[in-house]
């Protein structure tokens, strides 16, 4: 064989190859650890052909300098790396894979095979560090010597599979978990969680709403710290400084990748790379039917994965999931607010039946009533007249209702057409401000009529803006009592103004924004009468939009109003029907009703008292009645009717009752339910809440008709409820029956009282016939604890070894109890035997007592979820079971006084306060639904309950009975507390020295 055959034949085995196969053959290996080709041992020549020829990706390193080959499917592993990476040493090549792959490749070096599937490595294979998943092999080439000559690598790259699996379980994560969001918050934590557990695709997240100002708002930053460049709390949509294209984004609706962070934000802290996020995606949240995004996403970019068509799709697939999200959250919200908005109009129109019904069955009383009087009375003309007169008044004022009612609803229904004609403006408002003017000035205040020039022609529909005045100046001066009220009529540029400005109540802020709209009313807001349908400004505003103007109002509560109406010149703004004939415009007779309406919400010349009828006999009570309404006819009509036989003071509103209630001490309360200031309802709460009058009957007088209405009454704690319309008949049969009911009750508690009293003294007189009675209720209280001892021990001896470990501890448990039962007979029953005596004293650790009062509330304790806690307890000296029953009634008290659906907790401990020598304060304290501070000096009185027995059981004499113990001990007990943050109950005791 010649010399070039031979060199032809050492080369053979790199033959083919594809293009390493050339690079392999053109490279000088003579400069490499390897050596020529020509040299290289038969064990790698054959290793080498074999990956060359192999359409699989792999590797082979070689010798101690662990020199890489490799085959054109590899070449993709390699990356940028590619074709420096021929011949290089495999550790320095793949140095950052190492702390992963190092230990495998040592053991294969040692002759130990290794496998390791989808592998996450980072790899700089492209100038940065990248992440990437590989299942590899690591395989021993012997060589000619037997020994470890090379590695065997083959290798494939399941990155794309790995990072796909994980990017869409990520996307069906958020997807699942915001599908249940109610909230636009709670779509921010979703994300804010997720990205606690899984950021390796998402790094970061920032959410910003767009507001109407064209500003946006940071609502959730996760995965940053706040207070940085990149995180700003507010960014203004438009500027172009603040690095993020929000206005871009906008115009072209689409989401932007946004790179170079740090250099347009500064440094940050972003886990979970120690490099930065270099790019991130702005991410449009768009809700279909909003003509902008309702917000953004910025979504950090991973610092270990370039942004590529699959990273792209992710991030798109990401912001259609938010979006989706948002959507759902945003129809939520809307059907809500729909819910909300038809709930509301259902309560508006409750209300405002419940109004009309007040409106309508108040005249009809008033008409009805002194109708059937002046039929079944034999009374003079004059006296009939008078109430003729009333239901007369009555009459109109129930047409005037009826009148306004169906305009409001023809105007509502848009069936109404204005009759515009030309008018002298100011002449007509002027007519129809000063038909005010008496009752006004009866009112002690001052009518303000101010006018200027009006240069152009004005047309009205003279009926609409005769309702548009006097409606205005009706309303203020319902709600003012002293000052003035003043109208105004100008002319600025092409509109007529008119303002009507008062002195009155003002209106409360939150309540501007709805003071036009149909049916609202301000409860218990103040003024001469709560009377009204809650349509009057509603129809004013409509009127004046018929006129082609506006209404709008400033206030200030408690200063004052201004109502404004603004309405155009001529009549460009009218339909062809306009007249162009001026005409003379009269206030009509139907002004006379607003006036009316108004005189009657003076209070009468001479209301606070009527005087009774002769008694044929002198020395009978006089029977007192306070009624209070804030309609005059009602007041007189009852003054009337109640006069003869009872003294009759008026009130025209609850506040003003209830002074009237606390100055007479009245036998009867006669209350309107729909008042001003204080309604019937607050006056009932406020009178049943004070000591002094808390027990005089009330019976309400409403137009609130219907089972519910006086049910609710009822329960409020009222005696009666009669409905208007109501005949003379009917109330005076409530109101005698009520006070015949009253009085009688008064007698038995007054009887009832002079017999405990007697008994009570009889018992102390009768030192023996208490001993007696202690030995009697000795044996008749213990012997039935004796046979539930006995009896227990029969059925635990019947069921013996059967008995499971919880019947055995139930068995512990009662005749644990019964023992302490029989004890704490005995100490009572001894206590009673020697009342007038001394305690006969024992020194006892009070913790266990505590233990046992634990055990025995058990059930108790753990229904209420509750924890009692005892810490720096002294040892006592005094009666250990009646120490016993004393926190035994305490920390019942505790759990039966909880607050629902809260863990209870129940403090004991020493007080820190100086007490006398011997003595120390205890402290027993809870979270529970405590009590006024007012009520302290009465909850240790004997019988006394600050709560329905209907809502907590009891007998009144738990704390009576610790007030007894304590002071029986030579100490002191008293309580303080606050509604709905617990009590806390302090007790002085002897101690051991």
């Amino acid at each position: 064989m010649t010399a070039i055959e031979k060199a032809n034949s050492a080369f053979s085995f790199l033959a083919g190859g594809g293009q390493m196969g050339t690079m392999i053959r053109a490279k000088d290996w003579s400069e490499t650890p390897l050596g020529s080709p020509a040299e290289w041992p038969q064990s790698l020549r054959t290793s080498v052909g074999l990956v060359l020829s192999s359409p699989f990706p792999i590797l082979i390193a070689w010798g101690p300098e662990t020199i890489q080959l490799y085959n054109d499917s590899y070449i993709p592993i390699c990356g940028a790396k590619h074709p420096e990476s021929l011949g290089q040493n495999f550790r320095i090549c793949w140095e950052t894979a190492l702390p992963v792959v190092g230990d495998a490749f040592s053991r294969g070096e040692q002759g130990e095979g290794t496998y390791i599937k989808d592998q996450q490595m980072f790899l700089d294979r492209h100038g940065y560090l990248e992440e990437a998943f590989m299942t590899f092999s690591f395989t021993p080439i012997s060589d000619e010597l037997g020994k470890v000559g090379g590695i065997f690598h083959p290798i494939t790259e399941t990155t794309d599979k790995i990072l796909s699996a994980r990017r869409t379980q990520f996307l069906r994560d958020m997807a699942e978990k915001t599908s249940a969001a109610e909230l636009y918050d709670e779509i921010y934590e979703v994300v804010d969680r997720a990205l606690q557990h899984s950021n390796l695709d998402v790094p970061f997240v920032l959410f910003y709403e767009l507001t109407s100002e064209n500003e946006l708002i940071l609502k959730k930053s996760s995965g940053l710290a706040a207070g940085l460049p990149i995180t700003r709390e507010k960014i203004s949509i438009d500027s172009v400084s603040d690095g993020w294209p929000f206005a871009e984004a906008i115009d072209e609706q689409k989401s932007i990748l946004i790179e170079n962070l740090p250099s347009k934000f500064g440094k940050y802290v972003c886990e979970p790379y120690p490099e930065l996020p270099h790019s991130a995606m702005l991410l449009p949240i768009k809700i279909a039917g909003l003509d902008k995004p309702f917000g953004f996403m910025i979504a950090g970019v991973s610092s270990r994965r370039a942004i590529d068509n699959e990273y792209a799709n992710f991030y798109a697939l990401l912001g259609n999931t938010i979006s989706t999200a948002f959507s759902r959250v945003y129809a939520y919200e809307q059907e809500k607010k729909r819910a909300e908005f038809l709930a509301e109009v259902d309560r508006a129109k409750t209300t405002f039946f419940s109004n009309i019904s007040h409106e309508f069955r108040t005249p009809l009383t008033l008409m009805l009533g002194p109708l059937e009087d002046a039929l079944n009375s034999p009374q003079s003309i004059t006296e009939n007249a008078t109430r003729l007169q009333m239901a007369h008044r009555n009459g109109l004022r129930l047409q005037k209702l009826v009148n306004t009612l169906l305009e409001f609803s023809r105007i509502e229904a848009g069936r109404v057409e204005g009759k515009f004609a030309q008018v002298d403006i100011i002449a007509f408002t002027k007519d129809l401000a000063s038909t005010f003017r008496s009752a006004i000035e009866k009112a002690g205040m001052d009518l303000i009529i101010e006018t200027e020039v009006v240069r152009d022609e004005v047309f009205v529909d003279t009926d609409m803006w005769e309702k548009i005045v006097l409606n205005l100046i009706s309303n203020a001066f319902k709600y003012t009592s002293e000052g003035s009220i003043k109208l105004t009529i100008t002319q600025q540029g092409k509109n007529i103004k008119l303002s009507v400005t008062d002195t009155g109540t003002g209106i409360p802020d939150d309540q501007l924004d709805r003071i036009f709209e149909r049916f609202h009313r301000i409860e218990n807001f103040g003024g001469r009468s709560q009377e009204g349908t809650g349509i009057g400004l509603s129809m004013v505003k409509e009127l004046v939009r018929l006129h082609g103007g506006f209404i709008t109002v400033e206030s200030e509560f408690g200063k004052g109003s201004t109502f404004t109406v603004e309405i155009p010149t001529g009549k460009e703004h009218l339909d062809d029907s306009a007249s162009n004939n001026k005409i003379n415009a009269k206030v009509s007779s139907g002004s006379a009703a607003f006036v009316e309406e108004a005189l009657k919400w003076l209070p009468g010349e001479s209301e606070d008292s009527i005087s009774v009828k002769e008694e044929d006999n002198p020395l009978q009570k006089v029977i007192r009645i306070v009624l209070a309404d804030d309609n005059t006819d009602m007041r007189d009509y009852i003054n009337r009717l109640l006069s003869p036989k009872y003294e009759i003071i008026t009130a025209t509103n609850g506040e003003e009752a209830f002074e009237k209630i606390l100055q007479h001490k009245p036998d009867l309360i006669l209350s309107d339910v729909m008042m001003p200031r204080i309604d019937g309802f607050g006056l009932l709460k406020i009178v049943r809440e004070n000591e002094a009058v808390k027990t005089t009957p009330f019976i309400f007088l409403s137009a609130r008709a219907g089972e519910e209405s006086r049910v609710e009454g009822l329960q409020a704690g009222a005696d009666d409820y009669l409905v208007k319309p109501f005949s003379a008949k009917e109330l005076f049969a409530k109101v005698e029956s009520t006070i015949r009911i009253s009085s009688q009750r008064v007698e038995m508690e007054g009887r009832l009282k002079l017999m405990v009293a007697e008994k009570t003294k009889a018992l102390i007189q009768s030192n023996e016939d208490l001993q007696q009675f202690a030995h009697v209720a000795s044996h008749d209280l213990k012997e039935p604890v004796r046979k539930i001892r006995t009896f227990t021990d029969r059925l635990q001896k019947n069921i013996g070894n059967l008995a499971d470990e919880k019947s055995k501890t139930y068995f512990e448990k009662i005749n644990s109890a019964s023992s302490r039962m029989v004890s704490m007979i005995e100490g009572v029953l001894a206590f009673s035997t020697v009342n007038a005596g001394d305690i006969q004293p024992e020194k006892f650790s009070l913790s266990e007592v505590i233990a046992n009062i634990e055990e025995d509330l058990e059930l108790s304790i753990l229904n209420k979820s509750a924890i009692i806690e005892a810490r720096d307890l002294p040892d006592i000296v005094g009666a250990r079971v009646l120490i016993y029953q004393l926190l035994y009634n305490l920390c019942s008290n505790s759990l039966k006084f909880s607050v629902p659906g809260s863990p209870v907790r129940i403090s004991i401990f020493a007080g820190k306060a100086k007490v006398k020598p011997g003595y120390a304060e205890l402290i027993v304290q809870d979270n529970g639904i405590g009590f006024d501070q007012q009520f302290a000096s009465r909850i240790f009185e004997t019988f006394t309950r600050l709560n329905s027995k209907d809502e907590y059981e009891g007998t009144g004499l738990g704390l009576a009975l610790c007030k007894k113990i304590v002071e029986r001990h030579g100490g002191e007990i008293h309580g303080e507390s606050e509604e709905g943050k617990g009590t806390s109950i302090y007790f002085t005791l002897p101690v051991a020295n």
